[in-house]
């Protein structure tokens, strides 16, 4: 998951960074001290699943970053954090999913992560895993891999982590959904994140090369085509022949 605060006050930050702990001490922020730097960075893939936004900061308007964020990242929660309830109605205009009023509490973090929870679980499919003594709820659509290790499988997600969780390799797979497809022996990857398909070599987006069970190419090779193909066509994008 990934997570902005912009606030350029630092002690705002380290505080915000306190209660975030509170509510999940395996997350992580990223700190912004001006909307200008947080732009540029919400301009980066993975987008932000949620920011929290100082509303009052020297020479820029929270409301304002908040507008062009929306344009870079339509579907980042955002979060805005001030001392006051004055721009509540504004905060609204920009389809803000919660405002926080400093200091900034682990209980109004785990509001704000709620709503998230909430309004994404209404579109987007999730499993929830036990990581160590941890449990962990994951979006299908963050899952990039899942590959077979010694009594246990490794995720690797979106954002460059990894979980690893002692289940089978079944078992997991079975939790995934059509976007996911069996290369090989112990080797599952989200389609989504497949930069080339080759006779013998898979090419995701990040570089990671995987191997292609040979025997089965031809039917792996088609079933990704097919995959394309679909998504394509559902988004409007593919115009068929019409000669």
């Amino acid at each position: 998951m990934r997570i902005a605060i912009c606030d350029d006050d630092l002690r705002e930050q380290e505080q915000f960074e306190e209660a975030l702990r509170g509510y999940d001490g395996a997350l992580r922020a990223e700190k912004f001290s001006s909307g200008a730097s947080l732009l540029e960075a919400a301009k980066q893939s993975p987008r932000f699943d949620i920011v929290f936004l100082d509303i009052y900061m020297p020479g820029e308007s929270g409301i304002d970053i908040a507008g062009r964020l929306r344009e870079i990242s339509p579907d980042t929660g955002i979060v805005f954090v001030t001392v006051s309830r004055e721009h509540a109605v504004e905060a609204f205009s920009v389809y803000a999913m919660h405002y926080l009023i400093k200091p900034v509490t682990t209980e109004a973090v785990t509001e704000a992560f709620r709503r998230l929870n909430e309004s994404r679980s209404k579109y987007k499919e999730r499993i929830t895993l036990m990581v160590g003594p941890n449990r962990h709820t994951v979006f299908l659509d963050s899952i990039c891999l899942i590959e077979s290790d010694n009594h246990a499988v490794n995720i690797s997600l979106s954002d460059g982590s990894k979980l690893r969780v002692r289940m089978s390799f079944g078992e997991l797979e079975r939790k995934m959904n059509k976007n996911f497809l069996r290369i090989n022996r112990g080797i599952s990857v989200n389609m989504d994140y497949i930069a080339q398909m080759g006779t013998d070599t898979c090419i995701l987006q990040d570089g990671k090369r995987l191997p292609i069970a040979i025997r089965q190419s031809a039917a792996i090779r088609a079933a990704y085509d097919n995959y394309v193909f679909d998504r394509l066509s559902s988004r409007g994008n593919f115009k068929g022949d019409k000669s």
